[in-house]
């Protein structure tokens, strides 16, 4: 269970709460919820498994997995970019994170009463442009990172996640539930679930498979590296499918405690910062009891954020204490002190240093762009064609069935997924990230 919840915890992230609901909503609800699941099964969980299976196998770091099981061969460099991935998106993650912690405490001290959504998006301007408080406050969201990682995997890391994802659980279904019960808001689940099959195109397709690949955090290491924590008496399927089975379920939920909301006051939903920081603000400001339901939503995006987080920083701890000999608490610190130093770039982007510009992207915008749009997948499709092509068929085999302690009468499925349904998807994947998608017609 708590292998489970820490793997669950890494895939939950803040966009199962800002985008998925969005995209469940304005791409034919249930019909997109079908679509999304159908590249579950064909992309996320062939891919997770084969993440999980490398890093169980090898008992290693993402990039001493590969050197073990390819030993003389070049594939460790797809452990080095998934270190070098997480580095990137620590960098800009730990600062939207630290955002969450300023909403909190926005909630508490009940600012956003009386707030109409201009006034909502020009203290998320103000705030966001500043140059000390998102600072501040990714300084606090690093130390506790920082602190759980140090403490280890299983006084720390395991112990947190069976905290925190039950939490995070609850309080996403007491909004949930809170949400549906507003006027209205029963249309809005109605609205939210009510299969239109005419809006799913070859672009709602290509964004279903971009939510799943990105959803379960593939292609940068973290699913390999909890994989090496993973005990051979765990039966590796139901893991996988209990994670993204838990992340799937997330992503609904959020979807169901916010979409009713908004579709109840009328409010035009979007994703991202917009909805959360400015769109929902504006909700709570209306409803009754908002005050509680801000508190209460705000600790759930910390939450996620927060799981999120640790399981990123491990990624890149676990290669310094294994492959660099640190100790775990000198390698914790140097991660977090890095990614602080990263972290001041980007938040800067949004202010003091909002003109400068690499290939026209502020570092925000540059650290999100080169990890979502090129390392995670070309990552992800690196794995998939490790696994389908390089391991041995018989060591996958033994290690997905702990040497014949449980049955895998999937197992040829799973083999030719690996092999060609999965490496085609991310590559579509990819090409989308990168502008080519329209170009060639998808």
């Amino acid at each position: 269970m708590a292998v489970v919840a820490a793997a669950a915890g890494s895939a939950v992230g803040l966009g199962n709460i800002w985008r998925f609901p969005y995209e469940l909503g304005q791409s034919g609800g249930a019909a997109f919820l079908i679509v999304y699941l159908a590249f579950v099964v064909l992309l996320g969980m062939p891919l997770m498994m084969s993440e999980f299976l490398i890093g169980r196998m090898s008992q290693s770091n993402a990039v001493g997995a590969f050197k073990k099981l390819a030993p003389g061969k070049h594939w460790w460099f797809i452990g080095v970019m998934g270190v070098l991935t997480a580095f990137l998106i620590m960098g800009f993650y730990s600062v939207i994170s630290g955002w969450t912690m300023e909403y909190v405490y926005q909630a508490v001290s009940n600012q956003f009463v009386n707030k109409d959504t201009t006034t909502l998006t020009q203290m998320f301007a103000d705030f966001s442009s500043d140059t000390y408080r998102p600072l501040f406050w990714m300084f606090i969201f690093m130390i506790f990172s920082t602190v759980i990682i140090i403490l280890g995997v299983k006084d720390g890391i395991e112990k947190s996640t069976k905290f925190l994802m039950p939490l995070l659980l609850i309080i996403i279904i007491i909004l949930g539930i809170r949400s549906i019960t507003l006027p209205g808001g029963a249309v809005g689940l109605k609205y939210l679930f009510r299969p239109d099959f005419s809006k799913i195109t070859s672009g709602v397709v290509l964004s279903a498979m971009g939510q799943a690949f990105f959803s379960l955090s593939l292609g940068m290491g973290c699913m390999i590296t909890y994989g090496s924590y993973i005990n051979r008496k765990n039966h590796l399927s139901h893991t996988v499918f209990e994670v993204t089975m838990l992340d799937t379920l997330v992503s609904v939920l959020a979807a169901v405690a916010i979409f009713p909301a908004v579709f109840s006051l009328g409010i035009d939903p979007a994703y991202g910062p917009e909805l959360v920081f400015i769109t929902l603000p504006n909700v709570f400001a209306q409803i009754p009891g908002g005050y509680v339901w801000a508190i209460l939503f705000f600790i759930l995006l910390c939450v996620a954020a927060l799981t999120s987080a640790i399981s990123l920083m491990e990624v890149v701890v676990a290669f310094l204490v294994e492959e660099i000999k640190m100790k775990r608490t000198a390698a914790t610190i140097s991660v977090a002190t890095v990614i602080m130093i990263l972290g001041i770039f980007a938040s800067l982007s949004f202010g003091a240093w909002k003109d400068v510009k690499i290939f026209n992207m502020n570092f925000f915008d540059l650290f999100d762009n080169v990890t979502s749009k090129i390392f995670m997948p070309l990552g992800g499709l690196m794995i998939s064609v490790f696994t389908g092509w390089v391991l041995s068929k018989q060591k996958i085999k033994e290690e997905i069935s702990s040497y014949g302690k449980f049955p895998i009468p999937y197992y040829r499925a799973f083999v030719f997924l690996v092999k060609y349904i999965t490496p085609l998807c991310i590559i579509l994947v990819l090409l989308n990230q990168i502008g080519l998608g329209k170009w060639l017609g998808f």
